[in-house]
């Protein structure tokens, strides 16, 4: 026989009363957690600056890639002082790669206020460690549970799913309402003496079982508890309201070569890569060959008293995803005649010291091809 649905309101509602059935899903997930966890660098340290590293890394990336880039940044700021030292375009560059570069500027911008403000101390408490730029709730929650076993529910990605699919919650996951359910329900399941136990088995669980697509119900230690999976249809959670809408970019760059210089832009304002360098760009709203762009102000601007040029298409229709926009990207390598006087804005470099700049990653494709 199926399960009937247990909504919210009837879950809250008993919350008080099912303090043995909780209990029993964080030992099931916890003694799951023993038997398939991943051996990572990051779990094998009570250091709070080493996990919230790695939490801010893996954010939004892959262990797979996170791995290396986690060995690095912390080889090269192995505590918060070393990271606070440090020049922003240091920083960027170990960073290069991983993307959402306000990640590394918050780092280091919490990095001094804790040199500053604590000592060079890491905050041991959940508030204190909530208000350091950067950092949110699930980020404080995963510090201070996995340090010091303090009882803060994580909820992510991983940790909607699985909770969604073991109740079969109807509630939106990308609402206000939805947040505050799932980290009330996350928050009753934890197991307060072993909550940094319990997070690390819930995230780990959804990250290596209860994935998005073609979940192993078949062989999940919670089957007989999961209402997602006695529903038929455990793929179908958890629910989202709003889709998010995404716009195309065309980036036309220009490397511009002249008597052993060329010319990089550091990206400023509120766009993407903040902080980071490319060559000069011009975009435009629709695609756009090279006749068409040499009758646009920016092209004329650029090379107005360049003499000469000789163009050719390094790399063209370069496809860059991001969460909420597709960029296609085209590199033109172009020699001058003449240093164009437009370039004064620009950062003129060697050609050999290009790599030495912390570049966006469509950049670091070109450079790398």
């Amino acid at each position: 026989m199926k399960r009937k649905r247990l909504d919210y309101d009837r879950l809250s509602f008993q919350m008080e009363m099912l303090n043995d059935v909780n209990l029993e899903i964080s030992d099931i997930l916890i003694s799951w957690y023993f038997k398939n966890k991943r051996d990572l660098p990051w779990r094998n340290s009570t250091d709070p600056y080493i996990i919230w590293i790695s939490e801010v890394i893996l954010q939004q990336t892959r262990v797979a890639q996170g791995m290396d880039y986690f060995l690095r940044f912390t080889g090269r700021f192995p505590d918060v002082t070393a990271l606070a030292e440090a020049e922003e375009d240091e920083i960027l560059k170990y960073w290069q790669g991983l993307g959402y570069y306000s990640r590394a500027r918050n780092l280091h911008a919490a990095a001094k206020y804790i040199v500053k403000y604590c000592d060079a101390i890491f905050p041991d408490q959940y508030k204190d460690v909530l208000a350091l730029k950067g950092i949110g709730e699930y980020t404080a929650a995963a510090i201070v549970s996995f340090a010091w076993n303090q009882p803060y529910p994580v909820v992510d990605g991983n940790v909607f799913r699985v909770l969604s699919r073991l109740f079969a919650l109807q509630t939106p996951i990308d609402t206000g309402k939805g947040k505050k359910e799932f980290t009330k329900i996350a928050e009753w399941l934890m197991n307060p003496a072993r909550a940094g136990l319990h997070n690390q088995a819930i995230m780990e669980f959804g990250a290596l079982h209860c994935v998005p697509k073609s979940p192993d119900c078949n062989n999940c230690p919670l089957q007989e508890k999961c209402m997602g999976y006695a529903s038929g249809s455990p793929q179908s959670f958890p629910v989202k309201q709003n889709k998010l809408k995404t716009r195309d970019r065309y980036f036309h760059y220009f490397h511009i070569i002249h008597d052993g210089k060329t010319w990089l832009n550091r990206r400023s304002g509120k766009d993407i890569w903040q902080g980071l360098y490319e060559f000069p760009l011009i975009e435009t709203e629709v695609p756009t060959d090279l006749s068409g762009l040499q009758q646009l102000n920016g092209f004329q601007n650029l090379f107005a008293d360049a003499g000469c040029l000789s163009i050719s298409v390094e790399l063209s229709d370069l496809k860059h995803i991001l969460s909420h926009q597709k960029i296609y990207a085209t590199f033109y390598k172009v020699e001058v005649g003449h240093r164009p006087a437009y370039l004064d804005r620009f950062t003129e470099i060697s050609l050999e010291s290009v790599q030495d700049y912390a570049v966006s990653r469509l950049t670091d494709i070109y450079l790398g091809r």
